[in-house]
């Protein structure tokens, strides 16, 4: 038992005089849940498994840049800045990157954050957005829209992906892959995220990265054994650097 009057004033009542209340000797403990993601080996199981360049893209864009779902079917082609300069573009960010923007895109499609972010591309996701670009010209019905990822087979053909069918087609290529589990689009984000941490990446890197509006809310896998004795192993060199 402990006295009332440890509380806060405003949840003591009216009553005067000290009085009690029950308190827990022991809080139950809660189990750390572990973080969802997709791995390297399966990412590379998902790209076999695909049939066509936009396929790849949609993998490489989760996987390697992070996006959900909802970015990923919302990108426009105005949106790909994938230049070594884009400033005659009008645009001042460095080097090859995609731009993420909530917009109405009409399919359901919407970026999360109502904050527009630049992700920087590598080389992968430039020559998987260069296949694909040929592989979408040949779309008649595609051409003239400015949404990047479009129906190439089904119905209506070219126009604007669902967020729903990118679900859709990682159910199928998991299956394809022959992969023991369905990877889920948010798993590639956690992938991403916990990749450019491993890489030396700080985690308000990942945050900007992702497109959070808050630290709290970036996830990543928890560090190995090796990581950690890297990161004392680092501290340690730093001090001997200081004494040089």
């Amino acid at each position: 038992m402990a006295d009332h009057r440890d509380l806060p004033v405003e949840v003591r009542g009216e009553a005067v005089g000290p009085g009690y209340y029950a308190r827990a000797r022991h809080r139950a403990a809660v189990p750390d849940e572990p973080v969802d993601r997709v791995s390297d080996e399966e990412v590379l199981a998902l790209l076999r498994a695909c049939r066509t360049a936009r396929d790849r893209l949609i993998v490489l864009l989760m996987a390697r840049a992070g996006l959900r779902r909802g970015e990923a079917a919302g990108l426009r082609r105005e949106d790909i800045h994938f230049l070594v300069d884009a400033r005659y573009l009008g645009c001042s960010v460095p080097g090859s990157h995609l731009h993420v923007v909530r917009r109405d895109n009409g399919s359901g499609a919407w970026a999360k954050s109502r904050r527009s972010r630049a992700v920087p591309v590598d080389f992968l996701l430039v020559q998987a957005f260069d296949q694909y670009a040929v592989e979408r010209a040949r779309c008649a019905e595609a051409v003239l829209g400015d949404v990047v990822l479009v129906n190439l087979a089904r119905p209506p053909v070219g126009a604007p992906m669902k967020p729903g069918a990118v679900n859709e087609l990682l159910v199928r290529l998991s299956a394809r892959a022959r992969l023991e589990r369905v990877v889920h689009p948010h798993a590639s984000r956690h992938a991403f995220a916990t990749n450019v941490v491993e890489a030396g990446g700080a985690i308000d890197e990942v945050q900007k990265l992702l497109g959070h509006a808050s630290v709290i809310s970036t996830q990543v896998s928890p560090p190995s054994p090796q990581r950690l004795r890297a990161a004392v192993e680092r501290v340690g060199s730093l001090i001997e650097e200081a004494r040089r």
